[in-house]
């Protein structure tokens, strides 16, 4: 049976984490929520690190816990590996020998990732004779990677990976992090606070607050409800799976269609028929009733409106659907004002940034 379900309650001094959950048994599924949340300790009792007064975990068919029946799996029998923050190497073995301490806890008959595997994934081939001492922030951290697949894990578990890491480190180690999620199918349970990451790595989200579950669900569905605290501020966002189906080497420029519309940006060595994930910004969406003749903007989506919520003092956010696909602009209330909207409104969308994620 494919999924990862479990129920845990587990007072930690004056907290209290009270959750129920099932996620899928594949794919990244996000774990959201500012600090103080919750979404370590849920870690930590999913790793049997800590043993929650009262829980169930099931792990793809297979119970990790069940107080009910008596059943709690210790930590070091949970085919499980764990990513932390912080990359806890071996200091005094050097990066060949911090792999195999990790594989030799694995059963040859168990071992399901090869350590070849492992390293190439990560892209550590060449730091396998240097102390941890002698590597970067993001190359250390690549390690801590493929020490927990050299495990051969069932379930990858990750607190924050990236948190301690500056903007280029988290840059150089993002790439390798959509690789393993590419190419393996070991579910990956990511805890982040951090609105880029969960577009770029997620499939599914589990929301948290207080200790409690506000919302599960796909990525895409969840970041764009106006319910939920993802769809606002700066850095709201819209992601779609699009498709590449045109290059103009002439203006450097691709063409991609999603569900709903299509949209040129910089081809960035993007190929015809490619699957990529793009992410729109709704402070880069901009309103109009009619469509802009003469104008610099090339993207401009035809949508109707869902929905309007508050944002910011004087701002609103506005929800809109486009042929299937979700689009989020962040306006003024002047301008929602003097252009009447409301659900049901057709109106244009310009969008005038799109990245590409990956």
């Amino acid at each position: 049976m494919s999924g990862i379900s479990g129920a845990f309650r587990h007072r930690l001094g004056g907290f209290l984490l009270d959750v129920d959950f099932a996620l899928p048994g594949r794919g990244v599924t996000a774990i959201f929520g500012v600090s103080g949340s919750g979404k370590t300790s849920l870690l930590r009792c999913i790793a049997g690190l800590e043993r929650a007064g009262s829980g169930q975990l099931v792990v793809n068919g297979e119970v990790w816990q069940d107080d009910a029946g008596g059943v709690f799996v210790p930590v070091h029998r949970r085919a499980l590996g764990f990513v932390f923050q912080e990359a806890s190497l071996f200091a005094h073995l050097d990066v060949q020998r911090n792999l195999a301490y990790g594989r030799s806890r694995v059963p040859a008959a168990q071992r399901r990732v090869s350590l070849e595997q492992a390293v190439e994934l990560l892209g550590i081939a060449p730091l396998m004779g240097r102390r941890p001492d002698t590597l970067s922030g993001g190359e250390r951290q690549r390690v801590a990677i493929a020490r927990a697949l050299a495990t051969s894990p069932c379930l990858l578990l990750m607190d924050e990976p990236l948190a301690a890491l500056d903007l280029q480190r988290k840059a150089e180690v993002l790439p390798y992090l959509e690789k393993l999620h590419a190419e393996l199918e070991i579910p990956v349970l990511y805890v982040s606070h951090a609105p880029d990451e969960v577009a770029r790595l997620a499939d599914h989200l589990l929301l948290l607050e207080a200790g409690r579950v506000t919302a599960a669900g796909p990525t895409r569905e969840l970041m764009t409800r106006l319910d939920l605290p993802l769809a606002h501020g700066d850095a709201a966002a819209a992601v779609l799976a699009a498709t590449v189906t045109r290059l103009e080497p002439q203006w450097q420029l691709a063409q991609l269609e999603f569900p709903g519309g299509q949209i040129n940006l910089p081809s960035q060595a993007l190929q015809p028929g490619q699957r990529v994930r793009v992410r729109i910004q709704a402070r880069d969406v901009s309103l109009s009733l009619h469509p802009q003749a003469a104008s610099s903007v090339l993207n401009v989506i035809a949508a109707t409106v869902t929905g309007l919520a508050d944002d910011s003092p004087g701002q609103l956010m506005v929800s809109l659907e486009a042929g299937g696909s979700t689009l989020l602009a962040r306006i003024t209330r002047k301008s929602a004002a003097a252009l009447a909207l409301r659900p049901g409104s057709a109106v244009y969308a310009q969008v005038k940034g799109v990245a590409v994620l990956g």
